[in-house]
């Protein structure tokens, strides 16, 4: 009979580290587990464990076709797709914010004085319902790369973006407008995997919302 694995998709890149310390902390196998490492799947066979090393614009496509039963990615990736997964637990780590960020010059304008703009942004559904909430029409402009460019060569009036520091804002002369969002590391689930594989994932999530729960408290 064939093993059947708990199958999690991790982020690489930045979460990574801290993901790896949550899963440490709430029992599973993390030895070897490393984005150095030319491994893209992680099998441990002893515990049902498999990780799927991903980039996190990935993750959720993972998780929504049943490739990985859970994922681990940042809310920023999950609104923007808008994938058909159940969002179960909130990290709390890997913080930043959604801003509307315009040139320097702008900085006093007001929002709604921002009517039928250009707004460059990685993020395109977020930027688009953003503005479609306040009620004003912007063009928006999809980068994947250095949107703090676009206002400065022209291209777009203002930018949509995930900031943490504000450090890149300020090199490029832009300033934060108004905050959209907050964002931060989530767990992930499968709608069909939380089914059928619910006593193995519901224990899970709750020692993972202990956990969060603990780093709160300290």
């Amino acid at each position: 009979m064939q093993q059947e694995y708990l199958t999690i998709a991790l982020s690489k890149g930045t979460l990574l580290k801290p993901t790896v310390e949550l899963l440490k902390e709430a029992g599973l196998p993390v030895s070897g587990l490393s984005e150095d490492s030319r491994n893209m799947v992680f099998t441990y066979e002893d515990e049902g464990i498999k990780y799927l090393m991903c980039r996190p614009t990935d993750v959720p496509t993972y998780v929504e076709q049943g490739a990985a039963d859970l994922g681990i990615v940042g809310k920023d990736v999950i609104v923007e797709q808008a994938k058909d997964v159940f969002e179960m637990v909130d990290l709390k780590y890997g913080y930043c914010r959604f801003v509307v960020a315009v040139p320097a010059s702008m900085k006093d304008k007001h929002i709604r004085e921002l009517n039928y703009r250009r707004v460059a942004s990685k993020f395109p559904l977020i930027a688009e319902k953003f503005f479609r909430e306040q009620g004003l029409q912007v063009d928006v402009i999809k980068l994947h790369g250095n949107v703090e460019l676009a206002p400065l060569m022209g291209l777009a009036d203002m930018i949509v973006d995930l900031v943490s520091t504000g450090r890149t804002l300020k090199e490029n002369n832009l300033v934060e407008l108004v905050k959209i969002m907050d964002s931060t590391t989530r767990l992930i689930c499968n709608r069909v995997s939380y089914r059928t594989k619910h006593e193995n994932i519901q224990p899970l999530i709750e020692n993972m919302q202990e956990i969060v729960k603990g780093g709160d408290s300290t």
